[in-house]
């Protein structure tokens, strides 16, 4: 066999070459016999060569070995996987794993499109997706979600190539006739077919023989749960997809790096395939943020490993700046750019936009914020908002206050209300015709009086009474002045602080652009909002207050004291269009938008009511304990059942969960010295299980912290994970037992009874359109409500 002379930057170790020098027979008889490879390796100085044979399994690099790490050299058992691994996506398309992964997707396709649109009925969260959030993509109307777009502009991608017209759907229950949703399903379950081969490719990577690595993929195919999310316009299908692919490219890239020429192209090539499927995964919804993690530990061990190596600190350099861009650079910048194609494509106003700044708003087709007199004059009603981020808009009510004042309650309210609007007055005891005076501007000094437009009540502010809250400020309140003698507590002086269009030498005050504050003119005191938020006689508001300054020329340019006018009516002036005064700031737009994306979030709590019919606790997961029933459960409907292969649930779930005692055991073995590991081998163990049980661990234990709602669908991103630890235990297993001998005969017995178990359970996967009785045999467990609902919706 041909031989080639590499050297690695950094440190002369064995490598594999990028194209390994096997002929087609090699490969045709990989198992059985031991596939060989010849290295030449460099000495220390540079300068001579030796050669050293290596098995297909190299863990221990100078000793031939064929059985798993036993110690008995058994030509019976090889594992190829290290070929495919080194020879890359071109070396598997020229093996016999390209008629593999097409037997793999011929199968997955198989699963996830029979009968995939039987039902033309709206099922579960395609109401949210399909119906309501997707289409707005395609009529431009901006919306809000808790989830970042890519999924779901992909959604919205299968819909124009379905032809749907975008309109909205959320009030149906079925789908129109002009609607192909069967081509939308098609076109989603896609991502969903491609988790088969991508498993089986991954295995490959981890170095699992290619029996084991069949099985692994078998296991994803026939699983129930996987199955059936994938049949629908959801987003998990996608979700799973870029998980996936994100496990591959980390594996693939992690071999590389170990033993393939570092800063090569390969190299760099699936370095940044890795940073695009994490900003892929992490742009589909936040759960990517998990693969993130995996990913960052990964590489920490190994910059550390090569630190630990001494190599070269120019070389060291290099490979920090490398995963920084790729690895968190690449990420971003593809996680803000389908924001920036979110925000392109959503350009007309929606019922998502009160949860974006005014600023925002004035820039979308059609909105209120939109079409607005620009100048501002006295005897406007006006929506005056705080810059401070949260509390909103200036509002007052009927309410009084319980104490103090006892007049009627100043807050800050976040939601358009008419108990908002403010009409601008000149001061105290200036007689005037708003409708048919001469019109004045404001301008920066200028005296004004707001007068409650629901109530007629004027705001005020006074030294004898202290805000209910915040004790070391004045009350403000709203009040029916009748006495002269209480002139002086209800003027204010508008003092402009910031002009975002105009230049600063203009003074007169503008909707939108016109950062302002209000100083009580006989007390100095700024009219402030803060965090504190009022008690229920309140209504949970935000507390306005009076923050005293008795000097009078603090320039105090601290948010929660500074206004603009978000909305102003005015039948004397025209109406201007603000989008032409407004700036569009599209790093500000995509923070706010995820901090609105994290509210939302959080505020999705658990409704016990509906607890174990559709939602879940985490710890009933990885044990099938609660399925979940997607549609109606009347005899005559198509029911559709969100469960599992219980085999594979159970399986993975024990595996998972003793993976780490196993480690451990392994570990004091080896330090006592009586470990049938050799040198090398459980590092490798680690290197290759690492990414599937740490993928497990951090798709899965975070949900225990999390108080928002969940649900079982929640867990399929670490069920993917637990399937192929799992394979991978089964392969370490059966390789250490007789030496392998009967490995494939093992991957096939577990293959047929994961596919029968697969087809019981296969009603609830393809539909059931007949009494769910009559599945009452397939009830393992008292919990599933497969006939009757034992848990009240």
């Amino acid at each position: 066999m041909e031989s080639r002379n590499l050297k690695q930057r950094g440190h002369h170790s064995p490598v594999i070459p990028e194209t390994l020098p096997f002929k087609a027979d090699d490969v045709a008889g990989e198992h059985s016999r031991g596939a060989k490879y010849t290295v030449d390796t460099l000495d220390a100085d540079g300068e001579g060569a030796s050669s050293k044979t290596y098995g297909a399994y190299p863990i221990v690099s100078t000793v031939q070995r064929d059985d798993g790490g036993t110690g008995n050299n058994d030509k019976s058992i090889t594992d190829f996987s290290a070929v495919s691994l080194a020879a890359g996506i071109q070396g598997i398309m020229r093996s016999q794993d390209l008629v593999t992964v097409m037997v793999l997707t011929v199968l997955s396709l198989m699963t996830r499109l029979y009968r995939i649109g039987r039902s033309n009925r709206i099922l579960w969260d395609e109401s949210h997706f399909s119906s309501t959030y997707a289409p707005k993509y395609l009529n431009h109307t901006f919306y809000h979600d808790v989830h970042p777009p890519l999924a779901k502009m992909l959604v919205a991608l299968a819909q124009v190539v379905a032809g749907f017209n975008g309109s909205d759907l959320k009030q149906s229950n079925k789908y129109p006739e002009y609607v192909n949703y069967t081509m939308m399903r098609v076109q989603i379950a896609m991502y969903g077919v491609a988790l088969v081969p991508l498993a089986y490719l991954t295995c490959l990577q981890l170095r699992l023989s290619r029996p084991m690595a069949i099985l692994a993929a078998s296991f994803v195919l026939f699983d129930n749960a996987i199955c059936v999310m994938s049949r629908f316009v959801l987003l998990d299908a996608q979700l799973l997809f870029f998980t996936a692919l994100t496990l591959f490219s980390a594996a693939t890239f992690q071999n590389v790096n170990k033993y393939a020429e570092p800063f090569s192209h390969r190299w760099w090539a699936w370095l940044s395939m890795t940073g695009f499927s994490l900003g892929c995964v992490m742009s589909s919804k936040w759960v990517g943020l998990f693969c993130v993690i995996l990913v960052g530990i990964v590489t920490a061990e190994d910059l550390f490993r090569k630190f630990c190596d001494r190599i070269p600190w120019e070389d060291y350099t290099m490979h920090w700046l490398a995963r920084i861009n790729g690895l968190i650079v690449l990420p971003l910048v593809i996680y803000m750019a389908c924001f920036w194609i979110h925000f392109k494509l959503l350009y007309r106003t929606g019922p998502g936009e009160h949860k974006m700044s005014a600023n925002f708003q004035a820039r979308l087709l059609g909105s209120k914020l939109n079409s607005q007199p620009y100048d501002i004059t006295y005897g406007a009603f006006v929506d005056m908002r705080s810059m401070y981020n949260g509390p909103g808009l200036l509002h007052s009510h009927i309410h009084r206050y319980p104490s103090m004042s006892r007049q009627q309650q100043v807050t800050c309210f976040p939601h358009r209300d008419t108990n908002n609007i403010w009409q601008l007055h000149k001061g105290r005891g200036i007689a005037a015709n708003y409708t048919l005076d001469k019109i004045e501007f404001i301008n920066h000094g200028d005296i004004v009086q707001l007068v409650h437009n629901n109530t007629g009540a004027v705001l005020r502010s006074s030294k004898e009474f202290l805000a209910p809250l915040t004790t070391s400020h004045f009350e403000v309140a709203a009040e029916n002045i009748t006495a002269s003698s209480d002139v002086d507590i209800s003027d204010w002086r508008v003092e402009v602080v910031q002009q975002k269009h105009s230049k600063r030498s203009d003074k007169r005050l503008h909707a939108m652009t016109t950062v302002f504050r209000l100083r009580h003119a006989s007390m100095g005191c700024l009219l402030r909002v803060g965090s504190r938020r009022l008690p229920k006689w309140g209504w949970s508001q935000s507390e306005v207050t009076c923050l005293p300054d008795s000097t009078h020329k603090k320039d105090v340019k601290s948010k929660d004291v500074l206004w603009y006018i978000e909305h102003n009516t005015n039948k004397r002036m025209l109406n201007d269009d603000l989008s032409k005064y407004v700036k569009g700031d599209f790093i500000i737009d995509m923070i706010q938008l995820n901090i609105e994306m994290g509210k939302t979030n959080s505020a999705l709590s658990p409704d016990r009511d509906k607890y174990n019919a559709l939602e879940s606790d985490p710890w009933s997961w990885p044990f099938l304990i609660y399925p979940m029933r997607m549609v109606g459960w009347s005899d005559k409907t198509i029911k559709y059942y969100e469960i599992g292969n219980p085999i594979l649930w159970w399986a993975s779930a024990i595996v998972c969960i003793m993976y780490p005692f196993r480690l451990v055991y392994w570990l004091a073995c080896q330090r006592r010295q009586c470990s049938g590991w050799r040198s090398g081998e459980l590092l490798e163990l680690w290197d290759n299980s690492k990414l599937l049980w740490g993928g497990w661990a951090l798709h899965y234990l975070p949900f225990f912290l999390m108080g928002r709602v969940t649900y079982i669908h929640h867990y399929l991103p670490a069920l993917y994970f637990a399937l192929l630890q799992l394979a991978f235990d089964l392969d370490l297993v059966f390789k250490h037992w007789r030496r392998g001998r009967y490995l494939r005969l093992a991957a096939w017995c577990i293959g047929t009874l994961v596919c029968l178990v697969f087809l019981y359970f296969a009603p609830f996967t393809f539909g059931w359109d007949r009494p769910a009785k009559e599945l009452a045999g397939r009830r393992w467990l008292s919990t599933w409500n497969i006939y009757e609902d034992i848990y009240a919706m």
